[in-house]
Parts: structure tokens; sequence; C-alpha cells
């Protein structure tokens, strides 16, 4: 977990909560809560906070917190019988201390930390498939963050799940943003019962509300914000879909633990599997990969 300079740090939030702080040889930093398993923060090595969260978060279990990097698992959104974007957010993650190994250059000279999800048996009652879902969350030397899941099937039936990473990334003004590399994609609009269109712009920007899942992307997406002067690039494998949402004004003000006003400094983009869900056979691991970069821009 920890090498070359680089430290990991395991603490407890206000509610008791284990968190794990990364950080650096430079000074970058994330931190990962075992609640949810989820990324609350990643800064630079000047201390800029990347991720964005609600100001009116709820940082209390079972509520899965409103910003960073929510995993949803077994199922994206409302598309299937369990709650809105599955259980694994709203779950009590263990800290894996013996993991399988992974490629060496997912750990050299890096801040890294392993972490581990089993069903119990109340999620059994919901979604009777067993598994191991393995995470390894790392900061490279250059302060890319990285997520890599392996999810395997334990059960003696194969299963389909959906899984997508829910970031949502912290911007200057959603009117100054525009994403690139969704040109010509097919997509789902989640505002129209799931309606299929075609993207005719050559980028996305905004101006209302957007609640899209864009269809067999590429693997590098790029989210460019002009008043800030940086690009945020994500770099996915395994993950063939990209969700894109902002609630704007109208459904901000209905959300409890969103304020009114933040969508304007907010924007998710997420690396995701959901149109074709995946399925694992008795024994078959799947893995994915999501890598965040972020560099300054003209």
């Amino acid at each position: 977990m920890n090498n070359s300079g680089a430290a990991v740090e395991v603490t407890k939030d206000r509610n008791g909560t284990d968190q794990v702080l990364l950080r650096n040889p430079r000074g970058a930093s994330a931190k990962v809560s075992l609640h949810g398993g989820q990324v609350l923060s990643w800064r630079t090595d000047r201390g800029e906070e990347l991720l964005f969260t609600s100001s009116k978060a709820i940082f209390k279990p079972p509520y899965a917190v409103r910003g960073g990097i929510p995993i949803c698992f077994p199922q994206f959104g409302q598309r299937g019988s369990l709650e809105q974007h599955g259980f694994a957010r709203n779950r009590t993650w263990i800290i894996d201390e013996n993991p399988p190994p992974l490629n060496p250059n997912d750990s050299d000279g890096k801040a890294y930390i392993d972490l581990l999800l089993k069903p119990s048996e109340d999620d059994l009652k919901i979604w009777p498939h067993s598994f191991e879902f393995r995470l390894r969350v790392y900061l490279t030397a250059d302060g890319n963050l990285s997520l890599i899941s392996r999810i395997r099937n334990i059960n003696c039936k194969p299963f389909s799940f959906s899984i997508a990473y829910h970031t949502y990334f912290s911007i200057s003004d959603i009117s100054e943003v525009r994403v690139e590399g969704l040109e010509t994609l097919d997509y789902l609009d989640n505002l129209c019962q799931r309606e299929r269109f075609t993207e005719q712009g050559d980028a996305l920007t905004f101006e209302s509300e957007v609640d899209r899942v864009y269809l067999g992307s590429r693997d590098v997406i790029a989210i460019f914000d002009h008043e800030r002067k940086r690009t945020f690039f994500i770099r996915k494998e395994g993950l063939p879909d990209v969700g894109v949402w902002n609630p704007w004004e109208k459904k901000s003000k209905a959300i409890a633990d969103f304020g009114d006003e933040e969508y304007k400094q907010m924007l998710c983009v997420n690396g995701a599997a959901v149109e074709k869900p995946i399925t694992l056979k008795p024994g078959e691991e799947w893995t994915g990969r999501l890598e965040l970069s972020v560099v300054p821009s003209s």
C-alpha cells in the first residue's frame, strides 16, 4: 500500500467510518471512504479540490454521499428491481489485506488501497448472486487518480450486472464547460423515457438539464473548463458507455441533499457499462479501469 515516498493513512470521519487518505510524494491526495468504497476527494499538489461534493451531502450511513465518485453496482439508475444505482454505494467495504496480484505497473511508486465488498445475507435476498468486488484506488506520481474494479462470480450460476463510476467533477460554471469525445454517438435520453438519439454537435455544452447515457464511446473523454483554464481527461477500459448528468435549476431544488444553485459548479461524467449488462459465468472475473487526469489549458 505504501512505497517510493507515497503515503497511505487510515483515519475515521466524524461518524466513525474509516477513511483512507492517499498522498503522493508531490503532495497530491485522494480520500476514500469505506462507506460505499467511495472516493470523496481528489486534490492537486497545490491543494485544489477536483471533485464536487454538495454542501448538503449526508455523510451518515446508510445514505450515499452526494459527490465524489459513488460506485453504481449491480444496477445503474432505475434499470432493474433494486434501489436507484444499486446497493454497493450504500454498503461498508473492508480493506483487502491480501488481494490477488495486479500488473506491477498498477502499484509501482503509487499510493494505493485495495478494498473488498462481498454480499451480506440481506443483499442476497434482494440480489441472489454471490460475488467478490475488489476495488483498487491509486494515486500516481503525476497525481492522476485511477480506479480498477475486479468483479468475480463465486456463484454456481451466471449473473449479469451494470456498473458506473458516477464521477462528480468540480467546475467553474456549467455554462463555461464543454465535453468532447461524444460526437456522433447514439445516446439514451433519460428525460425522454430512454429514447435513442444521435449526438449532432462537435462538443456537448449545457443550457438545461441533461441526463443521458452515450453508447459505445471511445476510451478517452475530455471536459474543458474555460474559466479555470483546465481540462479533465477520462480514460477508461471495459466501460463502453458514458453517463452525463447535470440536474439544472428546477431539479436541483427537488433534491434534498443538493444546494439549489450547486448545479452550476458540478458535472457528472461517468465511465459505465449500462446498455449491455456484463454477464459472468461461475468463476469468471471482469476488470474495468478508470483513470482521471487534469492538465492546464490555454
